[in-house]
C-alpha cells in the first residue's frame, strides 16, 4: 500500500502519479523515492504491463527536490559533504535509474511545472506529453546545485547539447510551447 503516491494497473496500463501536492510532488522524501522504486519493479516483473505512465497530482509535475529540506538541512540534505553526496547517489540518482531501466514504454504526462530532478524524471522517460500549463527548468543552480540527476546526461541527448548547456547553466524556465519546439516534450 503506497501513501506518497498512487499506483494503478488496468488492463495493461500501470499509472504512478505522484501524490504530494503539499510539497509540489518533491521527489526527495524516502518514501517516496522506496515507492517509486517498488512501482517500477512492479512493472518489470508483470508481463502483462504494456506501458507505465508517470504523472502527478496538481498544481506540479514535480519540484524535483524539496528545497525547504535543502535550506534546513534536513532528510537527505542533512550531513557532511560526503554524505550528502552519498545521499543523493543512493536516493535521487537511484530512483531516477529505475524509472529508466523500466523495460517496457514510459510516458510522462506532465500537468504543472517539470523543474529541477522533475524535469530529470520526465527526461528519463522515453515519451513526454505535456498539458499547456506545463512549465520546464534544470533550475540547479538557483540553489547552488549542478544536475546531479541524470540531466546532464539526458538532456543534450534530447534537446541538444546548445541548448541543454543554456537552460543548465542560466536555470530559466520554460513553457511548454518550448519545450515542444525544442523536442523536450512530444
Amino acid at each position: 500500500e503506497f501513501k506518497e503516491i498512487l499506483f494503478q494497473v488496468d488492463e495493461g496500463i500501470a499509472t504512478l502519479t505522484l501524490n504530494r501536492a503539499d510539497i509540489r510532488n518533491a521527489i526527495t522524501h524516502p518514501d517516496m523515492i522506496a515507492e517509486i522504486k517498488s512501482a517500477c519493479e512492479y512493472v518489470n516483473t508483470h508481463l502483462d504491463t504494456r506501458v507505465l505512465i508517470i504523472t502527478a497530482v496538481d498544481p506540479a509535475f514535480s519540484s524535483g527536490g524539496n528545497v525547504k529540506d535543502m535550506k534546513e538541512r534536513k532528510g537527505m540534505f542533512a550531513g557532511t559533504p560526503a554524505e550528502l553526496v552519498e545521499q543523493y547517489r543512493i536516493n535521487l540518482q537511484e530512483v531516477l535509474l529505475s524509472v529508466y531501466n523500466v523495460a517496457i514504454p514510459t510516458i510522462a504526462a506532465i500537468n504543472g511545472s517539470a523543474v529541477g530532478a522533475g524535469c530529470g524524471l520526465a527526461l528519463m522517460c522515453d515519451i513526454r506529453v505535456a498539458s499547456r500549463k506545463a512549465t520546464f527548468g534544470e533550475t540547479f543552480l538557483n540553489v547552488g546545485l549542478i544536475p546531479g540527476d541524470g540531466s546532464a546526461f539526458t538532456l543534450p541527448r534530447v534537446i541538444g547539447m546548445a541548448k541543454a548547456s543554456e537552460l543548465i547553466f542560466t536555470a530559466e524556465t520554460i513553457d511548454a510551447d518550448t519545450a515542444l519546439a525544442l523536442g523536450l516534450i512530444n
